[in-house]
């Protein structure tokens, strides 16, 4: 399952990094993701940092992810549980052509979940597996909106 959701904010991608990178405020523009903590003495983006995220939708869920690359105002991503069969997330951000940024959020998951996590995903979202990655679209393309509306809010 993958989908990619693309915006493009009137912000410098140094900006827009700023925000991508703080997995302690995706909380203020995810309709899913409540934020997270910087786990293992990490203090911020680094490649191999792990930060635990915690989740809502009908109930409550955490996650633990490692950053795979923090490579400033280019490309924030991580993956969620263990590779194989995790989920990457991924901010892929570049220069438009009017000054601002061009992001990209993306997802990829390879792993084909098992009876448990299906049952899992309905009881927790209140979706169907086969219609999970649809939702995670819409929750990408409100969270880029609301990154959007941040973003210039601060330049």
């Amino acid at each position: 399952m993958q989908a990619k959701v693309s915006i493009e904010i009137a912000a410098p991608p140094e900006r827009v990094y700023a925000l991508v990178s703080d997995v302690t405020r995706y909380g203020e523009w995810s309709p899913e993701n409540l934020g997270g903590q910087w786990l293992d003495g990490a203090g911020g983006p680094l490649a191999g940092a792990r930060f635990k995220a915690k989740n809502k939708r009908r109930f409550s869920w955490s996650t633990t992810s490692t950053v795979q690359v923090a490579d400033a105002a280019r490309e924030f991503s991580f993956i969620t549980g263990k590779a194989p069969g995790g989920t990457v997330w991924r901010y892929a951000l570049e220069p438009s052509p009017t000054g601002g940024t061009i992001v990209s959020e993306s997802f990829e998951t390879e792993a084909d979940p098992g009876f448990v996590e299906k049952f899992l995903t309905k009881l927790g979202t209140g979706v169907r597996w086969e219609d999970r990655g649809a939702d995670l679209e819409r929750n990408m393309a409100a969270t880029l909106d609301r990154l959007k509306t941040a973003a210039e809010a601060s330049t």
